[in-house]
């Protein structure tokens, strides 16, 4: 270690200021200017996530309104490892949205004359040693806390300012890369979404040809395939020759299944490896896609065992308890995974047209609603192969979906794509950061190229 590095403790440079007590009467799910920064919008290893929004519409304190480029720290966590306690993430610059500093939130704020580049601390405090302090000198058994003073006690090496710089401009280039990839993937993701509402739920093609007129932005074959009248069904008028289904009917009458995962008696935490064959847990399920970060893994002998819950391409993996609806559509890439404890099993059938379709049906409100309806248990919302089952989804002329299917493959391959990609550039930085952080990489100044 280079004589240049320097002992500090983060209280030497930084003070970490408490969030405002925002009154509860003001809370709103519906989307307004305001929105309050919770410890749900720490992601697990640092950084900002956006997550499920949690409004305000009352009177905002001045000095609680945070900037774009803030570090921010969580102070509480509700999980059992204290996943994302004590964790920074920097407050984004999100379009329409201003970010408030919230109670169980601590605002970093550098002292004048620090010797620290802001950028720098957000590594810091998203490091190993760092996060090994702030997690063995926390407070509670259920609910685990931190505190500005247990955090402003961390001790570590600090490098000249300019080296911070560089440190920082290097992760904060991948984390750059990951949030446009994100994006991207969010608009070809609502690109899907609206597509899927226009043909199977406002049935604008149907509603076009009912008129007389060509459906908007269609080709002459892909219209034909649409009825130009509607029947009655028990949800109100469908496309005719259409018909209203559940999804255990759709795997049965296509030679499919719904099944359970593995059961914890089948599958032990010290069955899981650092390498080996990857196991979805409904942790792992974000967006419809599968996220590898901190995945679980089993060796070759639990794969065997396990066989009959190996996924395969165009299988739904549904998360069985809490978040009601989470599930993941399997692509080429998890071909051989294993379906884990906690999740449920759906597999359409080789005669099914479209399992994309019925990934984007699922992820609906309306779909989501009705599980939540039916799921058992009054604390936390379980399902079971009997209420997956009965879910109602709409079946399309086989020859729409087939078009549908052909038409949005393009765009979820692209979004698949965005996805691995995402999982190598947090595989890189999170390999990365460490070693920069301790000094076991460094970046020459001359050159910015890491050594």
């Amino acid at each position: 270690m280079s004589s240049e590095w320097c002992t500090y403790k983060l209280g030497d440079l930084i003070s970490v200021k408490h969030g405002f007590a925002f009154k509860s009467e003001f809370f709103s799910e519906e989307p307004v200017h305001h929105q309050l920064v919770t410890p749900g919008n720490f992601a697990i290893g640092g950084g900002f996530q956006v997550g499920k929004g949690k409004y305000y519409s009352g009177v905002v304190p001045a000095n609680y309104v945070l900037k774009k480029g803030d570090v921010v720290v969580t102070m509480t966590d509700l999980s059992r490892a204290a996943d994302t306690l004590g964790y920074s993430a920097l407050i984004p610059d999100t379009d329409g949205t201003t970010w408030l500093h919230n109670q169980r939130v601590g605002l970093v704020e550098v002292k004048s004359g620090a010797p620290v580049h802001l950028g720098y601390l957000h590594y810091l405090m998203r490091s190993k040693d760092y996060r090994h302090w702030v997690v063995s000198s926390a407070t509670g058994s259920t609910v685990k806390h931190t505190a500005p003073s247990r955090i402003c006690d961390f001790q570590f090496l600090l490098p000249p300012i300019i080296e911070q710089e560089a440190i920082a401009t290097v992760l904060g280039t991948l984390d750059d890369r990951i949030a446009l990839l994100r994006e991207t993937n969010a608009t070809l993701e609502a690109i899907a979404q609206a597509m899927f509402k226009s043909w199977f739920v406002d049935f604008d093609p149907v509603r076009a040809k009912q008129q007389g007129i060509a459906p908007e932005g269609m080709d002459e074959a892909t219209a034909a395939l649409f009825p130009d009248s509607f029947d009655e069904s028990e949800l109100g008028p469908i496309p005719t020759n259409w018909r209203l289904s559940t999804l255990g009917a759709i795997c049965v009458d296509n030679t499919g299944a719904i099944q359970t995962g593995p059961f914890g008696s089948q599958l032990h935490a010290s069955d899981y490896l650092d390498e080996g064959t990857p196991v979805v847990m409904p942790q792992d399920m974000d967006g419809r896609r599968i996220k590898i970060e901190k995945i679980a893994r089993v060796g070759h002998a639990d794969v065997s065992r396990l066989h009959r819950h190996q996924l395969q391409c165009g299988d739904i993996v549904f998360s069985r308890r809490g978040d009601v609806g989470r599930h993941a559509l399997i692509g080429t890439r998890e071909e051989g995974w294993l379906c884990g404890t906690g999740c449920l099993l759906v597999r359409a059938g080789k005669t099914w047209p479209s399992t994309i379709y019925l990934s984007l049906a699922l992820n609906r409100t309306d779909a989501k609603e009705w599980l939540l309806r039916h799921a058992v248990g009054a604390t936390m919302p379980n399902l079971n192969t009997g209420i997956l089952s009965a879910v109602p989804i709409m079946q399309p002329d086989p020859s729409v979906l087939r078009a549908f299917d052909e038409i949005i493959r393009l765009l979820d391959d692209r979004i698949s794509d965005g996805h691995a990609r995402i999982d190598c550039l947090t595989e890189l930085r999170d390999t990365l950061l460490p070693r920069l952080i301790s000094g076991q990489l460094r970046i020459p100044d001359e050159e910015g190229a890491i050594l």
